[in-house]
This record gives structure tokens, C-alpha cells and sequence, in this order.
């Protein structure tokens, strides 16, 4: 099916359901031949609670087995991987209720029988609906152990060729188009770990005391690609490695920590154009996960980025807070709360003296992709 990838909204990836079930298929047939149904581990969570096979668009989308634009089971797809229809759960909208407790989890809870189960959502669309992301062009950055540029838009904008993902949003008739990089904030605990430092913050503070953000780091400094666990947006390699180069004698922990940063920037610098080239819209970015508690790398990112980055009081509840207001929808109730974000914790604009220097940094470090790759064992 050489269309799939537009129906799908994306290439297929190791870390995707299908992929997973073809490997199933292959590597383990008795397991495969006894499959049922197939659910996330929130359906299935569902299932117990409900006795309902249901899932909801946002993760199903995850699935590569959904037709993005059509919000239906895409038949071809699921045919490739040895699998039917009647073999996938209902479904629905993630604002939309899917079933009531059963008696048995009634009682076993103690909660009221037939409490209605909200359909939910995947992790990053249901926390978009958290911090209130959920108009077209709306836009923010997640990063924890791997990193996401997310924009939303109001119809699919896939580019499949830089693998961008056009997935279904967490609420009806929206979509976002994200650019996805495998190694986020790990990189930072893998780096204080490397330099024997007793956490990440003294690699922050030593970074700070040393690089000041506000003035421009030397073209010769060392570099540092991300690529610890493989990468997704733009390259799609999970074989693809990292590494620092350009190191000397008079090289420091704190010169090695800001590479990391940087890398990890020029990274989502990478997915952020890759997604702009799909189409979407990417004006001022929310900074959602871990990473967004240290100032210095928010700034770097406005920096690097060329577009305002801005902080959230309470952004990591984002997930759960998304997760009640879908719970309130799904009853008929809360509409007015959907378009409620969380308060602005800080702003940062990017700042023009340093963005000379970075920009012949980035230069350089998209010169390294090939080098990198030719490493591949």
C-alpha cells in the first residue's frame, strides 16, 4: 500500500502497534493466533472496569491502523498485519462516555454502579486539552525523556517523507501534527551521569555560571547529537547514534552540558521545521515536561527556535487535568472549562545578538548527520 502513510498520517515506526503485531506475527505465531482484540493498556484498563472493547481516535491514531481523516478502522491496513476489523475495539471521541462500571468493578472499587467511563485520550492530545491547546495553531514543545514539537491544526498535516506524524486530537474535528525526537531531557541526566556530577542541576548551574544564554557561544565549542536512542523526526533511524565532537583539552563539563542543551534545541529545531513543511502552524510554544523547570535551557530553546517559549504554573498536571475535563465532557458538563489553559509562569523572547552564532552552530551539527550515520553498525 504505497499510499498508507497519507491514510495513516504516518510511516511506519518500531514504536507503533502495527509494526509491533507484525513482528508479533512473525517471531511468535501461537501468541498471535490467540489474539482477540487488540487494545492500549487504557482500553484495557476499560475493559476491566466496563467489560466494553472501546478506544478512542487520539490513541487509535497511534495504532497506524486508522484513517487519520476519516476517524474509521482502515480496512488495507489492518488486512497487512493479519487482522480484521471485528478484531478492534469501538470507537469513539475522547470527550465522548464509553460504557458504565459493571457490578463487579462497582463493588470491588466501591464506587456506584454504571459511573460513566469517559472514552480518554493519548498522553500528549490529552495533555494539549490540559494547558488548553486545542485550537489550530496553538503549539508547544514536551520535554521529558523524549521530545515533541506538537501543533494542532484542524485537518490532517502529515509529512510522512520527514516523518511527521499527523495524528486525530483529543477532541472532534481537531488534529495535530507533531515532530518527534527519541532522546529529550534523558540526555541531560545521561550527560550529569558521564561527568560524575551529584545532579542536573550542578550541570546547569555550571553551564550558567560559564555560558551565559544572553551572550554567544564560540562557532568552535563542542557539538552534541542526541541521537541516544535512535531518532524519529526528521530522519527516522532508530540505528542512528550520538555523540560530541569537536572536543580538546580545554574542553568542561559545563562547555559538554551546554552541547547536550543545545543538541537537544537544534533537535527539536530539526522536528520544528519538518513540521512547519507539513503545514502546520508554529507561532509561541508552551514548554510542557521536566526540562521546562531549568530557565536557561527555556530561553536557549526561544533562542534557537526563533519563537517565543513560555512556561505554565502546574504543567506537569497537564495529563490529569486534560483527562477531567474530558471526564466532564463526556457527562455533558464543563464545556466552558475547555478553552481555560494554565497561567503563564514565565516568557522568553529569543534574543538577537546570540542567534548569529547559533545559527552557524546548527550549521554545523546538520553537517555531522552524515558522519553519524555512516557509523551505524
Amino acid at each position: 500500500f504505497p499510499e498508507y502513510a497519507g491514510v495513516t498520517g504516518s510511516l511506519a515506526m518500531a514504536g507503533l502497534t502495527a509494526p509491533k503485531l507484525l513482528w508479533m506475527q512473525q517471531h511468535e505465531p501461537q501468541v498471535f493466533a490467540r489474539i482477540a482484540s487488540v487494545l492500549s493498556p487504557k482500553d484495557y484498563l476499560r475493559l476491566l472496569l466496563t467489560g466494553e472493547e472501546v478506544s478512542d481516535m487520539s490513541d487509535a491514531a497511534g495504532t497506524l491502523w486508522l484513517d487519520v481523516a476519516k476517524r474509521e478502522w482502515y480496512a488495507p491496513m489492518l488486512h497487512a498485519t493479519g487482522l480484521t476489523i471485528e478484531q478492534m475495539p469501538r470507537l469513539l471521541e475522547a470527550d465522548q462516555p464509553s460504557a458504565g462500571l459493571s457490578a463487579e468493578a462497582a463493588d470491588a472499587l466501591e464506587l456506584p454502579l454504571g459511573l460513566p467511563v469517559a472514552a480518554g485520550g493519548g498522553d500528549n492530545p490529552v495533555s494539549a486539552v490540559g494547558i488548553g491547546a486545542i485550537n489550530a495553531g496553538d503549539a508547544f514543545v514536551t520535554l521529558g525523556t523524549s521530545a515533541a514539537i506538537v501543533a494542532i491544526t484542524d485537518h490532517p498535516a502529515g509529512n510522512p517523507g520527514s516523518a511527521v506524524h499527523s495524528f486525530c486530537h483529543a477532541l472532534p474535528q481537531r488534529w495535530y501534527t507533531m515532530g518527534a525526537m527519541l532522546a529529550g531531557a534523558s540526555c541531560l541526566r545521561w550527560v550529569t551521569r558521564l561527568l560524575g556530577q551529584p545532579s542536573e542541576q550542578a550541570v546547569l548551574d555550571q553551564v550558567h555560571a560559564e555560558l551565559p544564554v544572553d551572550q554567544p557561544v564560540a562557532v568552535s565549542s563542542p557539538l552534541f547529537l542526541p541521537y541516544l536512542a535512535g531518532e524519529r523526526t526528521p530522519h527516522n533511524d532508530p540505528l542512528l547514534r550520538g555523540g560530541f565532537m569537536n572536543l580538546a583539552h580545554d574542553c568542561t563539563p559545563a562547555m559538554l552540558g551546554y552541547a547536550v542543551l543545545e543538541g537537544v534545541g537544534f533537535g527539536l529545531l530539526d522536528a520544528m521545521n519538518a513540521t512547519l513543511s507539513a503545514g502546520a502552524t508554529v507561532n509561541a510554544c508552551a514548554l510542557v515536561g521536566g526540562g521546562a523547570r531549568s530557565e536557561y535551557w527555556a530561553q536557549l530553546l526561544a533562542n534557537i527556535l526563533d519563537r517565543e517559549v513560555y512556561t505554565l504554573h502546574g504543567s506537569e498536571l497537564s495529563a490529569c487535568i486534560g483527562a477531567a475535563k474530558l471526564g466532564f465532557l463526556s457527562i455533558g458538563e464543563g464545556a466552558e472549562w475547555l478553552k481555560r489553559g494554565m497561567a503563564v509562569k514565565a516568557r522568553y523572547q529569543p534574543m538577537p545578538a546570540v542567534q548569529g552564532a547559533l545559527k552557524a552552530r546548527y550549521g554545523k551539527f546538520k553537517g555531522l548527520l552524515g558522519a553519524a550515520q555512516g557509523l551505524r553498525g
